[in-house]
């Protein structure tokens, strides 16, 4: 992908910070369940709650020092990464003018291992995520090998510009009030039917990360869609449950399954129009 440095309002770099974001939530399959259930998905803030409730572990809290320094490596992709958060920024101030509306800007924050956050803490496990509380994304970018050694993602940075353009997507289901209108739905159905309202906004973030890509496309390289439509594909609920359980159960798919999480980026991405997909149009769609 094409890219130069550039600031980005709202971002910070925690990574190499011990305290203040530190958070102790236990591991072993706790941690597992926590990166399934959240792999880059939206709003995190229950399932975070969930898991600090069913562990034992501890949130530690103080003052932020530096531990270490990152390293050339780390900090190229730090700053691939401001830049791609800044490049959302412009297309989505931009469609929003386009439309009559003006653009609330979110936050991001990079750390390592753990973070505190406005919807309870969370553990690296958790995968990226956003925070509707504080309208925050959050991520720990060693997630993106274990996306490719794991899930059998091809890699590559347009993974994470489509990562970024995800959890920017939920930002905007905030501010727009989908995010809001699902969980009232949520609140009136049976899980499986919480569930299929879920998969809906999962695939609408992919569709928004679609029309973003469609709005840069002249940053794109070769290969950098296939590098999008790999990452989707390999966290589809059904390609992680048949990787884990061995076998795939439909009425609890919380982000979509692979075709679909492919599809509805493929959408954005060929129409660049966000009114191809609002969410009651993609939940009509899902067929499980």
């Amino acid at each position: 992908m094409k890219w130069e440095k550039r600031k980005a309002e709202g971002f910070e770099d925690r990574r190499g910070m011990s305290g203040g974001g530190k958070a102790i939530v236990g591991g072993g399959i706790i941690g597992v369940v926590a990166l399934l259930l959240t792999m880059f998905g939206g709003e995190t803030g229950q399932v975070i709650g969930t898991i600090l409730n069913q562990t034992q572990g501890t949130t530690q809290s103080s003052e932020q020092v530096q531990t270490r320094e990152l390293s050339d490596e780390e900090i190229t992709l730090g700053q691939f990464t401001e830049a791609n958060f800044d490049y959302n920024h412009i297309t989505w101030t931009e469609i929003f003018k386009e439309n009559g509306q003006k653009y609330q800007k979110p936050g991001m924050v990079l750390f390592d291992d753990g973070v505190n956050t406005a919807c309870g803490s969370a553990t690296s496990a958790a995968g990226p995520f956003y925070c509707p509380a504080d309208q925050k994304v959050y991520m720990d970018l060693r997630f993106f090998e274990q996306l490719r050694t794991r899930f059998g993602a091809k890699g590559g940075d347009f993974a994470i510009a489509y990562v970024i353009a995800h959890e920017v997507g939920h930002h905007v289901q905030t501010i727009v009030g989908t995010n809001q209108q699902v969980r009232q739905a949520q609140q009136k159905t049976d899980k499986a039917g919480a569930n299929k309202l879920s998969v809906a906004q999962e695939l609408q973030a992919d569709f928004y990360a679609g029309v973003w890509a469609s709005r840069n496309k002249e940053k794109l390289d070769a290969g950098d869609i296939d590098e999008a439509i790999s990452a989707a594909q390999a966290v589809g609920d059904d390609a992680i449950q048949s990787k884990m359980q061995g076998h795939v159960q439909p009425e609890t798919f919380t982000h979509g399954t692979s075709a679909e999480r492919k599809a509805w980026f493929m959408k954005g991405f060929n129409s660049g129009d966000i009114n191809q997909g609002d969410i009651e149009t993609i939940y009509n769609s899902i067929r499980y």
